[in-house]
């Protein structure tokens, strides 16, 4: 009996020292990822400052300092007095120029065209004075990187082939002459103007744009189950197939991923690290549409898994896509827990999910998606 008492005795020190173990690591597994949560947070920060500097120096030269959205893709020259402003949703692009004369202002006017019709993403990226400062930020080495894939922006769909001077030249004369021109006030630089000039881009420019994903998306819905005409019409609505989107949320690329949320599930899903990942990572065409289509699949094959109908199913994984899914569960419950709407969504049709959808959830913005 004595024996066994100290057996047990034996027994119980061990476990309670491996418990102690075990409740050391898990804190200090928290410890490493609040610090890494803290090391983002640090670089969201000095991001949202970088942003505020650079709005500061647009201030000086316009009334109006305009920067991307996810459906118009804005860039200003390196003096920051000329901008283009490309609107992929309504197939448009204006140059703009703060000038002191006619002949200064076509000049350079001229020039920003010619460059937003040719240049690639890549290029775009690495000219343009927003994303040189926020390159400079250090990034935390929990943040996956990467290097923007070159796709032609514009060229394509303005171009039967690869522009030559000659082509880009004609181009632009024939869309930059005098009696195009706008000229407007303003009040930021002494004895200048504000010239303008809007250029229509083809009526076919979005069917374009579009098919330089095809390829890409046709690999990942295969893989991931998922739907062809789905993920393009996610990309039309999203970003209107604008591969340099960025949302106020932010939101980065042609499907919009968010990297706090939709971008670390879907790292963590296809790579098992739990890592963020940059603006520039969700800039190459290739990561986006990878992590777009995976989101899905998550969503769909998932986190919505037991949702029976099929369409039912559908219409919450485009709705979660765009708002989250807690915020589907809420549409039905007024809670956050999947586990209470599940049972209430499969007792409703689809096209009373669909209504449901469309009257109660928290947004106006996934009821128009």
């Amino acid at each position: 009996m004595y024996k066994a008492l100290l057996s047990l005795i034996a027994i119980s020190t061990v476990l309670i020292s491996s418990d102690g173990d075990f409740r050391d690591q898990v804190r200090e597994f928290k410890n490493y990822k609040q610090s890494q949560e803290d090391l983002f947070d640090s670089y969201q920060k000095a991001q949202i400052k970088a942003f505020k500097e650079y709005k500061k120096e647009l201030e000086v030269f316009w009334e109006v300092p305009k920067l991307s959205t996810s459906k118009k893709w804005l860039t200003y020259s390196e003096d920051k007095k000329t901008r283009s402003d490309v609107d992929f949703e309504n197939n448009t692009v204006t140059i703009e120029t703060v000038a002191r004369s006619q002949k200064e202002a076509k000049r350079n006017l001229k020039t920003a065209l010619a460059k937003a019709v040719t240049i690639d993403t890549k290029t775009a990226q690495d000219i343009d004075p927003l994303e040189k400062k926020l390159s400079k930020i250090k990034k935390p080495s929990t943040i996956e990187d990467s290097k923007i894939d070159p796709k032609p922006i514009l060229s394509t769909v303005i171009f039967d082939k690869k522009p030559t001077k000659t082509s880009v030249k004609k181009y632009v004369n024939k869309h930059v002459r005098d009696s195009y021109i706008k000229v407007g006030d303003q009040s930021k630089v002494k004895h200048a103007k504000v010239y303008r000039v809007s250029v229509k881009l083809p009526s076919d420019t979005m069917l374009k744009r579009s098919k330089l994903y095809l390829s890409d998306v046709k690999v990942h819905t295969t893989k991931r189950k998922i739907p062809k005409p789905l993920v393009f019409a996610i990309m039309h609505s999203e970003s209107s197939f604008n591969p340099l989107a960025r949302s106020h949320v932010p939101a980065y690329g042609l499907m919009q991923i968010v990297p706090n949320t939709a971008g670390r599930d879907t790292y963590k899903f296809l790579y098992k690290k739990d890592k963020l990942v940059s603006g520039n990572y969700l800039y190459n065409s290739k990561n986006n549409i990878e992590m777009g289509v995976t989101y899905l699949h998550i969503l769909y094959y998932r986190y919505l898994k037991r949702i029976k109908d099929q369409d039912s199913r559908l219409y919450c994984t485009i709705a979660a896509y765009n708002t989250g899914a807690g915020n589907i569960a809420y549409a039905f419950t007024r809670t956050y827990n999947m586990n209470k709407a599940v049972p209430l969504i499969n007792k409703l049709t689809p096209e009373q999910v669909y209504a449901r959808l469309l009257k109660d959830l928290r947004f106006d913005e996934p009821k128009h998606y």
